[in-house]
């Protein structure tokens, strides 16, 4: 497409400029030039100059300026001639067809304004007209992932996932951040949580095993269309963040899988005080010891059941009902009624919360 591009501006000018001018790629082949003999023509001289610098050089009778918006150059102009007038040719032009390519690349990039959709930059009416300008099939589910890099080496996480999703049409990989990573991930319809669960574990193992890069990864829930991309990403984004509050071990955290987590982070920290001082009127939470703590974990994970928790815990029957005793005694709550349960599992996920102080978006 920057074949035409230039070749429609040369067209253009090549009466303005009574000499042959034109653009070579990295590769020093003619991709756009105003004699039209000459396009598709290689000149392996000039490639060897063109790796170098952005700065203007001549060979054989032409003037050449280097431009791109990378280190080294994409292109350069050339201009027939090697006087003043012809460098000035030659870098006006390379302003002019560089500013051109950079507004081309903003205006119809899909990765750039699939980026500026999830960070709101796009006002929910061009969004639309967007995606049609850049033909988006709006009927297809997509769902973003953030991958957050905890530890890494060298190695580019960046690179490795835009391996791993090569195509650029279907699935979009950028930085946000220097540690955060977005993957908007299509899919088919009949995807569902668990599925994007072992995409993400198969991410993280990856980057793992093999790059030796640690990443949590936080997944929105699948949206169709493109308008809803950027709630996604918010779900992702407070995917890890509740996920670091509640369960710090948990590598990959799925937003449809937050439950009542998701309820407690919405709540303001006076009115999670003021739940915890009514729930513990007859002791404080901060009484219980971690055995104690260690064995209500334990209590909750087998379902309420005493049996089946005292054969995991490997003590006797009678022995967790002395603890369970205890803490009835402690806190006013036995944790054999269900109602009580509930009340003692909400209570020590807002106390994990407060202790937390995290951060909201």
């Amino acid at each position: 497409m920057s074949n035409r591009l230039f070749q429609g501006l040369v067209h253009q000018m090549r009466d303005t400029i009574d000499a042959t001018i034109g653009v070579v790629d990295e590769t020093a082949t003619i991709i756009a030039c105003s004699d039209l003999t000459r396009v598709g023509t290689t000149n392996e001289f000039v490639s060897l100059d063109l790796s170098d610098s952005h700065d203007i050089f001549i060979r054989d009778g032409f003037t050449y300026k280097p431009f791109g918006s990378r280190v080294k150059p994409d292109y350069a102009v050339f201009v027939e001639g090697v006087d003043d007038a012809a460098a000035k040719y030659a870098s006006i032009l390379a302003i002019t067809l560089s500013n051109i390519k950079q507004y081309y690349d903003e205006k119809y990039d899909r990765n750039n304004f699939i980026k500026n959709v999830i960070l709101d930059n796009v006002l929910p009416g061009d969004i639309v007209i967007k995606a049609r300008e850049l033909h988006f099939n709006a009927e297809i589910s997509r769902a973003v992932f953030l991958i957050r890099i905890v530890s890494a080496n060298d190695i580019s996480a960046y690179d490795v996932i835009q391996n791993l999703f090569p195509d650029k049409n279907k699935d979009f990989v950028f930085n946000i951040t220097e540690s955060d990573i977005i993957l908007v991930k299509e899919l088919k319809s009949t995807v569902d949580s668990k599925d994007l669960e072992k995409l993400a574990r198969s991410i993280a193992d990856t980057l793992s095993s093999e790059f030796y890069t640690r990443v949590n990864v936080g997944i929105g829930t699948a949206v169709v269309g493109v308008k809803d991309l950027a709630r996604s990403f918010k779900e992702a984004q407070m995917a890890l963040e509740v996920g670091k509050v509640f369960d710090t071990d948990k590598v990959i955290v799925s937003y449809d899988n937050l439950g009542i987590a998701r309820l407690i982070y919405h709540l303001p920290t006076t009115l999670c005080e003021t739940f915890l001082h009514e729930v513990f009127k007859v002791g404080s939470i901060d009484s219980l010891d971690h055995e104690t703590l260690f064995t209500i974990q334990k209590f909750f994970e087998n379902n309420l059941n005493v049996s089946e928790t005292s054969r995991k815990l490997f003590v006797h029957r009678n022995t967790l009902v002395y603890r369970l005793e205890k803490i009835k005694k402690l806190t006013g709550l036995d944790l054999r009624e269900f109602d009580h349960a509930i009340i003692f599992k909400i209570a020590l996920m807002v106390k994990k919360y407060l202790s937390a102080n995290p951060v909201k978006f």
